[in-house]
């Protein structure tokens, strides 16, 4: 096993100029090496902008085994015995174009490679996907998986990685998202207990000369169209040991101890891998038939209420309430109901409990941990759309909260008490941003509380309404601080039905179902 070793990420601008991206490449790889770095991970499409007339250009311009492009690329790895990860577009001699990851060992040799699996946009428009899945590469740094961009914000990549060992995972992205560095980033560490280094680009992402034009279309100001940098190293409880500028060409250091990945408990003792039931996952590797349900409600008014003693309060104005887990009797809570209307949703050692006047109207039954007999997400058609219950060690599986994305959740009830900090900081608002659906987690008056609701803006390359703030898919967050006894906010059930986050680019639908085989 590797001791410490020391990684790097390096953010570059790359443009039309595949002489000059080369350049950027070389320079920050060497600027990696200076710091003593043994793997630097440089950013997605390294070698061109990800901008082209047609499909025979990218073809044409992508790089190709042994050419000047990755050849200098070999030289660099040899000259400073450094890892070297760089994604490029490249062409196969079938015909193909991948946006494809390169790993270079330090004798300059390409020792894995893997194309993305997910494509984004316009890339669908020139570019295949991935028909296999990536390895995992057995390195004297540690065992390493390589992905980009769009598949690291959904789960199901990062997360069959690391369930085929994976202990350090690099990520290489071409994102102005400013909720790539504060969410989907270090998500897939936490979610895992791995080691993510990440790369993003930095500069304008569409042609200098195009630019105004394609803001203006998209109602966006242009600097908002720039890469949004912060590449960062996370370690697996979450935490980013080391994060570039939002701007310009940086690189980052930072000493890992990989074996820190090989533990994947809790403080409880659960092991977050171990733990998974893989034969109820079979859903997510079915092929997409799209959305079955019309969408909900524009709004719902729901909130978070941690005694029953407060419910006939709440429900006077919130249809949806959702209590910790056990919290009171069932024959308590729907006695508070009466003549509300409302709903609420608490658990007891079974499972998810739904409740309305008349008592116990629906059940969830527990999924994951000991004594759990749930096969399936049980869903409830409501009057202003669908709910999902997620109560418990549930929610700390990202399977679960796909599996109730294709049911047609609009809604989803978490009970929960949360165990390390990442829980409720990164990975219930990442089940909502990565699944389109609106969360509201009711935790103990000890712990902090949110509602997580789905934006009305959402899908890139059509106009935003409202005022773009850098984040694409980051939910509306309301929070419940520690101590309160109850909240309200309001969720947006219809926005669950609108999961394109770009064209051809369904968040749910276009997971890797074909090559997602780990997870089952």
């Amino acid at each position: 096993m590797p001791g410490v070793v020391r990684v790097a990420a390096a953010q570059i601008e790359a443009g039309q100029d595949i002489a000059a991206n080369l350049a950027a490449c070389l320079r920050v790889i060497d600027a990696a090496a200076e710091q003593k770095a043994q793997l630097v991970v440089l950013p997605e499409f390294a070698n061109h902008l990800s901008w082209y007339a047609s499909r025979a250009q990218a073809h044409e311009l992508a790089t190709r085994p042994g050419d000047a492009f990755l050849t200098a690329v070999a030289d660099r790895a040899r000259r400073h015995g450094i890892w070297i990860k760089i994604n490029v577009t490249h062409g196969y001699a079938d015909g193909r174009t991948g946006g494809t990851n390169l790993l270079f060992d330090p004798s300059g040799e390409v020792v894995g490679s893997c194309d993305k699996q997910t494509l984004m946009g316009a890339e669908n428009d020139f570019l295949e996907p991935a028909p296999t899945a990536g390895p995992v590469l057995d390195t004297p740094l540690g065992r390493l998986g390589m992905y980009a961009c769009m598949e690291g914000v959904i789960n199901e990549v990062a997360r069959g990685l690391a369930l085929r060992g994976a202990q350090v995972l690099l990520n290489s992205l071409n994102s102005f998202a400013l909720d790539e560095a504060d969410l989907h980033i270090p998500v897939r560490a936490a979610e895992n207990k791995v080691w993510v280094v990440a790369a993003n680009k930095v500069g304008p992402l569409l042609p200098r000369d195009q630019l105004p034009a394609i803001a203006e279309r998209l109602g966006v100001p242009p600097e908002w169209l720039h890469g949004a940098g912060e590449s960062q190293i996370v370690a697996p409880d979450g935490t980013v040991v080391a994060k570039a500028p939002r701007t310009g060409e940086a690189v980052v250091v930072a000493d890992i101890d990989v074996s820190l990945a090989d533990d994947k408990r809790r403080p409880d003792g659960t092991d977050i891998l171990d733990t998974r039931r893989p034969a109820l996952y079979a859903p997510i590797a079915a092929e997409p038939v799209g959305r079955q349900r019309p969408p909900g409600a524009p709004t719902l008014d729901v909130a978070v209420v941690r005694s029953p003693d407060l419910v006939a309060t709440v429900a006077e104005s919130a249809r949806l309430l959702v209590l910790p887990e056990a919290a009171g009797s069932a024959e308590e809570i729907a006695a508070a109901l009466a003549g509300t209307g409302a709903h609420a949703v608490t658990s007891d050692d079974t499972g998810g409990l739904l409740i309305d006047e008349s008592g116990i109207v629906a059940r969830q039954p527990r999924l994951h941990g000991p004594g759990a007999t749930g096969k399936e997400i049980v869903p409830v058609d409501l009057e202003w759309g669908r709910l999902a219950i997620v109560a418990g060690d549930d929610a700390l599986y990202p399977e679960t909260f796909r599996l109730a994305a294709l049911v047609d959740a609009d809604v989803v009830a978490v009970p929960y008490r949360a165990q390390e900090p990442w829980e409720l900081s990164l990975g219930l608002p990442e089940r909502a941003a990565e699944n389109r659906l609106n969360l509201v987690v009711a935790t103990p008056l000890d712990q902090p509380a949110a509602i997580f609701a789905m934006t009305p803006d959402f899908t890139l390359w059509t106009r935003w309404e409202g005022p773009f703030t850098g984040r694409i898919s980051t939910p509306i967050r309301t929070d419940i601080a520690a101590g309160d006894p109850a909240g309200t906010g309001t969720v947006n059930p219809a926005q669950a039905a609108n999961r394109q986050v770009s064209r051809n680019t369904d968040l749910v639908d276009g997971r890797p179902w074909r090559l997602v085989g780990a997870l089952l």
